[in-house]
């Protein structure tokens, strides 16, 4: 009985330290996880701001991001050169095991990879019970045929990390006498151990995951630049289709389309900054007509023409112009409109401000409405309806 308690304990204190083992093998992968996440994503934003920092022409952004990457290559220099401190052998112990199954799968060489299904037998000094583990091994193809489902073979394993198992191909004359004597009954499959933390395809996943997460919280940061001003400043200089008279003409016309994220003219402010730009570009207010679509407005003027006869830039009431087309698109009968315009015209007669037509088009036709100045509803045209009131 005094021998069976003393196994008992011996067996007690193996789990417990196997169960510290597996605690500590557990914060390292942890500690590795958390090291690689913030380096990757380091790495992510510092490239992102390489580009960031061209596209936006602004040096401070883009020195960051190279000293960023340079600071993490000095660093890995540094790790790499670095002497490794005393490393101790790892303890292993030679033991007997069941094969349960293997699998071997193609290989280039003599050395093909096998993948082993093992019932572990540790010897009773080493107070562990037996169990199963997967581990994978090159074997010459001439040794092959030797491993067989039920077969015993001799390996070694590691006490603090049972999961690490190898098979001996060339064990001693005793081992070998050892392994054709014993007979080794399976292990339940609930004591198959396994390595903790992630695989390799998953700290590569982590890796690409955080690399990204980087950049593109670099690049939110930097997103009003990016897709607002930089679009505002492309639709005034860089995208813009302007076409004018010769100087010596008293007409002129010209137009800017904008682009990008959010770049409709409907957006509140959109049209009134855009007719600003406009106003600088031809050097008046006064035009004859103006034309607003989804992201292009243009406008037209006579500078022969009497101020009566012309429409003020800075006088139209664009933020109730989106009400105006949100109430065609929706009343006039167009149930998926493909397309709407605003025309802007001066009045017809003296004392009568200006014209605001909108249009509408859709599969089933074109409709329109009339407005004044004010953006007050004059006129209704729904589809079918062709004939023009005066």
């Amino acid at each position: 009985m005094g021998t069976t308690g003393q196994g008992q304990a011996v067996q007690g204190a193996a789990e417990t330290n196997e169960r510290a083992t597996r605690g500590r093998s557990v914060l390292r992968a942890i500690f590795a996880g958390l090291r690689l996440t913030v380096t990757s994503g380091t790495a992510g934003a510092a490239v992102a701001a390489l580009v960031v920092g061209v596209i936006l022409e602004r040096v401070p952004v883009f020195l960051s991001g190279g000293g960023a990457l340079v600071l993490l290559l000095l660093i890995g220099f540094v790790s790499g050169r670095r002497p490794p401190g005393p490393v101790e052998a790892p303890v292993t112990r030679t033991a007997l095991a069941r094969i349960e199954d293997l699998r071997a799968t193609s290989g280039e060489s003599a050395d093909v990879p096998v993948d082993f299904r093992l019932t572990v037998a540790p010897e009773p000094e080493d107070g562990r019970s037996a169990y199963r583990v997967d581990t994978t091994q090159h074997i010459n193809l001439v040794d092959i045929p030797v491993y067989r489902p039920r077969s015993i073979a001799v390996v070694e394993y590691r006490p603090d990390e049972p999961w690490e198992v190898r098979i001996v191909t060339r064990p001693t004359p005793e081992w070998s006498r050892r392994a054709e004597e014993a007979e080794i009954d399976s292990a339940p499959e609930s004591t198959l151990v396994e390595k903790p933390g992630m695989s390799e395809g998953s700290w590569c996943m982590l890796v690409l995951f955080t690399f990204l997460a980087g950049a593109a919280l670099l690049v939110l940061l930097f997103r009003g630049e990016l897709f607002t001003s930089g679009d505002d400043e492309g639709a005034s200089s860089k995208q813009p289709s302007v076409t004018s008279s010769a100087s010596s003409s008293r007409t002129f016309t010209t137009s800017t389309t904008v682009s990008g994220p959010s770049s409709s003219l409907l957006v509140l402010g959109r049209m009134r900054e855009t007719a600003a730009e406009l106003e600088a570009r031809v050097g008046t207010a006064d035009v004859t007509a103006i034309v607003i679509e989804e992201r292009r407005m243009e406008i037209r003027g006579d500078s022969a023409r009497p101020p009566g006869e012309t429409v003020h830039l800075q006088m139209l009431p664009y933020e109730l112009f989106p009400a105006l087309v949100h109430e065609a698109r929706t009343t006039l009968g167009v149930r998926d409109p493909k397309s709407w315009r605003i025309d802007v015209t001066p009045g017809a007669g003296t004392g009568v401000g200006p014209r605001v037509r909108v249009t509408v088009t859709g599969k089933e036709g074109t409709a329109r409405l009339d407005a004044d100045a004010t953006a007050r509803i004059l006129d209704r045209r729904p589809v079918g309806e062709t004939t023009e009131k005066g």
